[in-house]
């Protein structure tokens, strides 16, 4: 029973985990930086959106260690 509850709230987290990574925008470079850094220049970025997602991104990926030892624990 603790083994299911524990799997279940690891997948959630790393479902959650790929989902904050995925939303974030990624680091500008090369040519494609070029291009995109003008429009950020004109249009502004979302630096608020930016940092939540770091902060909920750090956050996860504690969770995802946390509940990955304690997996590994409750298996042996």
């Amino acid at each position: 029973m603790l083994m299911t509850i524990a799997t279940i709230v690891h997948l959630l987290v790393a479902v959650g985990l790929i989902t904050t990574v995925l939303l974030q925008s990624g680091k500008s470079a090369g040519i494609s930086g070029a291009i995109g850094g003008g429009a950020e220049a004109i249009f502004g970025k979302k630096k608020g959106l930016d940092e939540v997602l770091g902060r909920i991104t750090t956050w996860l990926a504690v969770g995802f260690m946390i509940t990955s030892l304690v997996l590994a624990f409750l298996h042996h």
